[in-house]
């Protein structure tokens, strides 16, 4: 069915969102097993957590919204995942593997960024404060994890992979 309006584009982009996180419960937990620093699993077992809340919050706004988030994949995030299975299929070495999985793991958080900033703002300009604010909130979220990311590559992980350790 054509998308004619910024409800439509909105209820697409949720969708969408509903399909990365569902996607993201089952790619964490295999990526929490082949990380070997222990700071590494830590967040990214965080981050499992904060994507079951992410979710739910997902859906409180379709059902506020009545749109059925089901039945959508989202084909980016899948191809994300699948690259990232293919890297780390070929990468050797713990502090590699960390480097692989962070890297992995922000081009997912990035994917999310950028949606969950647009779903926002359509929320915004459709005049829906309350989810608006979920979205922001999952935002601020996705935001952390990636910046949490970042200072677990800098402080030590990618200094391992640079060593062959």
């Amino acid at each position: 069915m054509p998308i004619a309006s910024l409800e439509g584009l909105f209820h697409e982009e949720l969708k969408d969102l509903y399909s990365v996180e569902t996607q993201q419960l089952e790619a964490l937990p295999k990526m929490i097993d082949k990380a070997g620093s222990k700071e590494l699993q830590q967040a990214l077992k965080g981050h499992l957590e904060v994507t079951r809340k992410h979710k739910d919050r997902l859906e409180e706004v379709s059902r506020s919204r009545k749109i059925a988030l089901d039945g959508k994949t989202c084909k980016g995030i899948a191809g994300i995942i699948r690259e990232n299975e293919e890297i780390l299929g070929e990468v050797q070495g713990g502090g590699a593997v960390d480097a692989a999985l962070i890297a992995s793991g922000q081009r997912v958080e990035h994917y999310e960024i950028s949606g969950y900033g647009t779903a926002r703002e359509y929320a915004r300009m459709l005049g829906d404060e309350s989810a608006a604010k979920l979205l922001q909130q999952t935002l601020d979220e996705e935001k952390a994890s990636d910046k949490k990311l970042t200072e677990i590559a800098t402080s030590k992980v990618n200094e391992r992979a640079l060593n062959g350790s």
